[in-house]
């Protein structure tokens, strides 16, 4: 539970890394940006993506998926 792992999650639009880093609690990497989606990365433990997920939710993003790296 408190390992830290790389996660890559994808928004709804298109984002930019400073909008998503603004008072952010983790630090965000885009990778891919096109018209429809944003996917970045992450390094943070299962509690840290909870923080994040709330964060981006109250922010108003739409999560299209979460995946963890192996």
């Amino acid at each position: 539970m408190h390992d830290i792992c790389t996660y890559h999650i994808e928004v709804r639009g298109q984002v930019n890394e400073n909008t998503l880093n603004a008072g952010s609690p983790l630090e965000m990497t885009v990778v891919r940006r096109d018209t429809a989606t944003t996917l970045f990365t992450i390094r943070a433990d299962q509690s840290g993506l909870i923080g994040l997920m709330r964060h981006l939710h109250g922010h108003g993003f739409v999560l299209l998926s979460v995946t963890r790296e192996r």
